[in-house]
């Protein structure tokens, strides 16, 4: 059984409730795809691919945008997204 939670069906990222090894191959909505990296309990894989620039969508919502190429199977982290939320002071 997959250990993951997509939150809307137009989501770009799938949630992860484990924690995966390198790798590993989680299927999608029938396809297949392979971890590039080891993705921690509760944070995001990409399952599609996103382009530098394109919104991450969580909840069929924009959360942010790339900073570079993201393949199926990448984290999406801070490392390569820039959140559209904003702190207020």
């Amino acid at each position: 059984m997959e250990k993951f939670v997509q939150l809307h069906p137009m989501d770009t990222i799938v949630i992860a409730l484990r924690n995966y090894e390198a790798n590993t191959i989680i299927t999608v909505n029938g396809v297949d795809i392979k971890l590039k990296g080891a993705i921690d309990f509760g944070h995001k894989i990409a399952i599609k691919s996103i382009k530098k620039k394109d919104k991450i969508l969580k909840y069929g919502l924009s959360i942010g945008s790339a900073t570079q190429e993201i393949s199926p199977g990448e984290h999406v982290h801070s490392h390569n997204m820039e959140t559209d939320y904003l702190m207020s002071l």
